[in-house]
């Protein structure tokens, strides 16, 4: 099994390297209540076998070296540098998205483990993005499957497209496309600021900063055919049904209030890059049942506009080369890192006031052909100091996972029962 592809890519590690842009906020805001870590799952149909895992583990980490690098803290940035610490599969035994970095601590920013037949892997944002991270766990799956059932292999071996050289996969792409002309004059037609602020999901938290994790899974194709019945995309339609199961449980005196939702966006879909470190922006999407009419269309039209309107390769580029200029600016990169961390902070808590929540599709996961037999689906889900739902779907199976810190369920309930009213069948499942 040593004869492999992906081995032509394998080049020196890398013995350091700076925080992307979107990666230097994760330090400075992760805590126990929010640890900045999101976990990816596949789900076989068959019982993990651990040795065979750490096998795959081994294979799949030498393609992605930069996973084997611990956070520093330096005088004025943090840096990932590299170590020699090996990962080592473990039986689940945390709760899920438990702290991973720890300040000075010196390690790994991800670790694997299983349970039963399914696979986990829990990364800190610092190090990736999810489409990042999901390329290290199709690889780390590929490795465990071809091991795992090699006699139903000999004859051919499936090739598995790793995306990218190791040199490509390390690439800073925020400094790759938005340093250099930052100077040039840029017109952004930017919606008016509302004042009214965005409603906050309030609710009782669990013991010990623990998550509460529901998840529904669901036909893709079922869903698409609602949604295209709306004549929307798949993402459209949930994000609005979101929305509007928000409104459905907000109290009344609070109905004036807009519903938005931050939303990632994926860069590697609007600027040529193969990154696996962060490569992403965000824009909000939002809903104002106050000022509009509350049918359930209208939300998706309003949806729609915002997906229209932020969604473009100008808008992105005049606020990413917005965003970098700043970074750039020599004043600010001057400033002692505990300072940086502090303003950090504080830029975070300013920017919750407008959201209520978020959203995240990182879409279709593909295996090579014949894997289906193997793979039950994959997930996704991530820490979080207020419910949100992150989803993904493998062949024709979703799973919309919805994140929580407080107790309470009605968010989730209503989200669910109205998939279901629909005509969807759904399978649940949950950690509490």
């Amino acid at each position: 099994m040593s004869a492999n592809p992906m081995n032509r890519f394998r080049t020196a590690r890398v013995e350091w390297a700076r925080l992307d842009n979107a990666s230097k906020i994760f330090p400075a805001t992760s805590n126990n209540k929010d640890t900045k870590v999101f976990r990816l799952t596949c789900e076989l149909f068959e019982t993990v076998k651990p040795e065979i895992l750490q096998q795959a583990l081994n294979e799949t980490v030498e393609n992605f070296p930069l996973h084997r690098s611990i956070l520093r803290r330096g005088v004025f940035w943090y840096y990932l540098e590299t170590s020699d610490i090996q990962p080592i599969v473990e039986i689940e035994s945390n709760p899920v998205c438990s702290p991973i970095y720890k300040g000075d601590k010196r390690n790994l920013l991800f670790r694997i483990f299983y349970y039963n037949n399914r696979i986990n892997l829990e990364l800190f944002h610092a190090l990736s993005d999810g489409i990042g991270a999901l390329w290290f766990m199709q690889s780390l799956v590929y490795h465990y499957i071809i091991r795992r059932y090699k006699d139903n292999f000999v004859n051919t071996i499936p090739t598995f497209d790793c995306n990218s050289s190791i040199s490509k996969k390390i690439d800073d792409s925020f400094e790759k496309h938005f340093i250099g002309n930052n100077k040039r004059k840029q017109k952004s037609k930017d919606r008016k600021k509302e004042n009214t602020s965005a409603y906050h999901i309030k609710g009782t938290r669990l013991e010990e900063n623990r998550i509460k994790l529901i998840e529904g899974s669901m036909s893709v194709k079922a869903v698409l055919d609602q949604a295209h019945g709306y004549n929307t995309t798949l993402t459209i339609f949930l994000t609005s049904l979101f929305i509007y199961s928000i409104y459905k449980v907000m109290p009344v005196h609070m109905k004036n209030h807009p519903v938005v939702l931050s939303v990632p966006i994926n860069l590697r879909y609007f600027f040529e890059s193969v990154t696996a470190r962060n490569f992403f922006s965000t824009m909000n999407v939002g809903y104002d049942f106050g000022k509009s009419n509350d049918d359930f269309k209208e939300v998706i039209h309003g949806v729609n506009q915002c997906f229209q309107n932020d969604l473009t390769e100008e808008r992105l580029n005049y606020q990413l080369k917005h965003l970098m200029a700043l970074e750039q600016n020599p004043f600010i990169r001057a400033i002692p890192l505990p300072l940086k961390d502090c303003s950090l902070r504080i830029a975070t808590k300013l920017t919750d006031r407008k959201i209520t929540s978020t959203i995240s599709n990182i879409g279709q996961v593909s295996m090579p052909l014949g894997f289906d037999s193997y793979i039950r689906q994959f997930s996704i889900c991530i820490s979080a100091r207020r419910p949100q739902i992150t989803m993904c779907s493998y062949e024709d199976r979703l799973v919309v996972s919805f994140t929580s810190p407080f107790r309470e369920t009605e968010i989730q309930r209503t989200f669910f029962q109205l998939l279901s009213k629909m005509g969807i069948e759904i399978e649940i499942s949950s950690n509490i």
